[in-house]
């Protein structure tokens, strides 16, 4: 017998996010946002894709967008700062800043890893 999980859906918005997350079941959707081809932006690729390959290999669609060619989509995503990465799917919807050097806060963003108890 197969359980289903039961989801709570508030709005149209849910509904779609919902959706979404089911069609990419187990895949991770990232976007990275940079500026140019400085140190913290170069670090910042090197730094996801290393992470990529070793815990989400063949699991993950990473898109690095420089947002000195397109500005526009800094307002749309709301990108204050650069390197941004963000997780799209699976939700939730994480936001992580920096040159992603710190392994285990990026783990701890991507949901690959527990939140250590003291």
């Amino acid at each position: 017998m197969i359980k289903e999980k039961k989801i709570k859906v508030k709005s149209s918005k849910d509904i779609l996010d919902v959706a979404l997350s089911e069609s990419h079941k187990g895949k991770y959707i990232l976007r990275l946002y940079i500026t140019g081809a400085t140190v913290r932006s170069v670090d910042a690729i090197k730094n996801i894709k290393k992470i990529c390959e070793e815990y989400l290999e063949g699991r993950y669609e990473l898109e690095v967008i420089d947002l000195y060619q397109k500005p526009y989509l800094a307002k749309d995503e709301q990108i204050i700062a650069a390197p941004t990465l963000i997780k799209k799917l699976p939700l939730p919807f994480r936001r992580i800043i920096g040159d992603l050097s710190n392994k285990e806060k990026v783990l701890l963003g991507l949901d690959l890893r527990e939140i250590k108890k003291k």
